[in-house]
């Protein structure tokens, strides 16, 4: 499809424009509290650990003023509390955005039916994602959500950062961009995936999720490359694998270049994955005036984009003409 097919008519961008100079007026001032916020609950948190420091010098060997241990727990209580600060001090610009956020995604997306836009919360088809599409992870974050009807099936899209040990320096990522979760037209019996050759460490990790999951080769010696394809039903697996799979999977390289796109079928759960650092759904940053052409236009071609092509994806398991 076309990106005018998901674009709104004037009368609704026309309707994005008056919500957007409400924005607008409501950003100027909240720009204008987090300036004078932020230098105030920070300079605050400098003055308090400045007193309390000079507090312990008069009382403290002077071979030990600046640097003894209860100076360090100071400046390392002042470090913590200056970063609550900060984030306190721009909530009210965090706030806005967000319920902007939630104002907006309903009139933008017009062509998706019932659609419920929610944030920071457990999709609920997230237990059903085979882990073998995204291998071992103790962590996991999600962002903005967005569910409905497309096309006449039901999906949820949401933006997901899985990754593995709780340090950042430790961090190792085993999933970060959007996966679309959507009904099967004729239910897989099992589970088939197809997900990115791993390397040595995260091969390690899938192997505890993929003991009872064989694999298969497409026969396309750059998909078999790129990807494993498994499943815990050879004989219903085999033809996706050889045929619509790998011919999706052929066009997704094409459509989506950056990093391989992930599939997996599980009964009548479908799964398309597509990694990207982008967040598709961010407002700019505060202190940036928010321009329709720039900022929402783009959100609603990408999301018409990733509908359609999970809607090209979901006829993989489909029997010759069967629609849904």
């Amino acid at each position: 499809m076309e990106t005018a097919d998901f674009m709104p008519d004037e009368a609704v961008i026309a309707e994005i424009r008056k919500d957007i100079e409400a924005y607008e007026a409501a950003r100027a001032s909240a720009v204008w509290q987090v300036r004078w916020r932020v230098p105030l609950f920070i300079g605050l948190v400098l003055v308090a650990v400045a007193l309390i420091a000079w507090l312990f010098n008069t009382l403290a060997d002077p071979n030990e003023q600046w640097f003894s241990t209860p100076h360090v727990f100071l400046y390392v209580i002042g470090f913590v509390a200056a970063i609550l600060l900060y984030f306190r001090a721009i909530r009210p610009a965090a706030r806005l955005q967000q319920s902007f956020r939630e104002t907006l995604m309903p009139i933008i997306f017009g062509f998706i039916g019932d659609m419920r836009y929610q944030h920071d919360v457990t999709p609920n088809s997230f237990d059903r994602l085979p882990r073998e599409t995204v291998g071992g992870f103790t962590m996991s974050r999600f962002d903005d959500m967005i569910s409905g009807r497309y096309d006449g099936f039901a999906f949820e899209l949401y933006e997901a950062d899985l990754w593995d040990g709780g340090a950042t320096k430790n961090k190792a990522t085993t999933f970060k961009g959007v996966v679309v979760a959507f009904e099967t037209i004729e239910p897989f019996p099992g589970i088939l995936v197809a997900a990115r050759r791993a390397n040595a460490v995260m091969g390690f990790f899938r192997g505890i999720f993929t003991a009872k999951m064989q694999e298969l080769s497409s026969g396309v010696p750059e998909l078999d490359a790129a990807y494993e394809f498994r499943t815990d039903n050879v004989e219903a697996a085999r033809p996706l694998v050889t045929g619509r799979l790998a011919q999706a999977l052929k066009w997704l390289g094409e459509t989506w270049p950056d990093e391989p796109a992930r599939v997996a079928l599980n009964g009548s759960d479908g799964f398309l994955l597509l990694p990207q650092p982008k967040n598709f759904f961010e407002l700019p940053a505060i202190s940036v005036p928010l321009d329709y052409q720039t900022h929402v236009a783009p959100m609603i071609s990408d999301m018409g984009a990733m509908l359609a092509t999970a809607a090209l994806v979901r006829k993989i398991g489909a029997r010759d003409g069967a629609t849904g």
